[in-house]
């Protein structure tokens, strides 16, 4: 029998949760919120440069190889997601703030979460080699490709991306997961023996990014503006999200003719989005009083994917249709 994986038994969800109430609770503002803005961008650095350190050079290379699976993953991950995401994102504008909405259009751009995605494929009884390898190189991808991805989808409504936005995630983004890459050879092994205690390093810096990007949304009265009908309208523009990626991402497979373990990977990496990139990513990309309304629709999807993925995972192991 598989063993149940269930959302509230993800210490992620845990951090999320205290991250976004300390926030609402004890807001950093002022002179604090630059320290800890601070503080945030060298725990991406860490980050990084750590998952540069673990994801080994070879998993890329067989990743590459076999671009039947990764190719059209890669064009729905980063072509058909964003395109719904732009449709949820004109959905979400009739009844949210604008920069609610334009969360939805981020949240299409994001890569698929790595831990996650593996962990459901696995209690699936899907390809869990190509899981692993399709959300790393996904991953990867997403540090280079998201930002332009969004920039060109949202136009005017996304926030400059210039020379100072480049250089910034070049240098807390793309250079400690270099220097990892080239160092790899001598930490790999010493990472795989700490994994649960790297898994924090993770965490920890997903939280503080959140904790940094939704004071910054307290500041400018998020509490104030947000209704409680106006969460339950970013739940359920969420929902739609996952519903409408889960069939398309389904019917994608089906058309490509992919063995059952292998449309069960390619679901799962394709899906779900990775908070790990894009609240880390969105502290660099908006000013710190604007990145939380823009995650807000990213962390309940996360949330939602979790409370999805578990019976979904259970239904496909005890399932023998094709």
């Amino acid at each position: 029998m598989p063993q149940r994986l269930s959302f509230l038994a993800d210490p992620m969800i845990a951090v999320l949760l205290i991250a976004t109430t300390l926030a609402f609770v004890a807001p950093a503002v002022g002179e604090a919120r630059a320290t800890a803005q601070v503080v945030s961008n060298a725990a991406i650095f860490v980050l990084f440069l750590v998952n540069g350190m673990r994801i080994a050079r070879g998993e890329i290379a067989r990743g590459l190889a076999n671009w039947r699976f990764f190719l059209p993953l890669f064009v729905f991950v980063f072509g058909v997601m964003p395109l719904i995401g732009m449709g949820m994102a004109s959905l979400a504008g009739m009844v949210l703030p604008p920069l609610v909405a334009l969360g939805f259009l981020y949240l299409g751009t994001l890569p698929s979460t790595v831990q996650s995605a593996t962990s459901y494929t696995a209690l699936a009884d899907g390809n869990v080699a190509l899981s692993v390898v399709g959300a790393a190189l996904l991953n990867i991808a997403g540090v280079f490709v998201t930002a332009p991805i969004f920039a060109l989808l949202a136009g005017g409504e996304a926030p400059q991306i210039g020379t100072e936005t480049i250089v910034r995630i070049g240098l807390i983004l793309i250079l400690p997961f270099l220097i990892g890459q080239a160092v790899q050879g001598w930490t790999i092994d010493w990472l795989k023996q700490r994994k649960s205690q790297v898994a924090w390093i993770d965490r920890i810096v997903i939280g503080t990014a959140v904790y940094v990007a939704f004071s910054g949304a307290v500041e400018q009265g998020l509490a104030r503006m947000f209704a409680g009908s106006d969460w339950a309208a970013v739940i359920a523009v969420s929902a739609v999200f996952l519903i409408v990626a889960l069939g398309a991402c389904w019917a994608l497979t089906a058309l490509l003719a992919l063995p059952r373990a292998d449309r069960i990977a390619f679901l799962f990496a394709g899906v779900q989005k990775s908070v790990a990139i894009g609240a880390p990513l969105a502290a660099i990309l908006f000013p710190a009083d604007v990145a939380g309304f823009v995650i807000a629709p990213l962390l309940l999807y996360h949330l939602l994917q979790l409370v999805v993925a578990a019976p979904m995972a259970t239904f496909f192991a005890r399932s023998t249709e094709p």
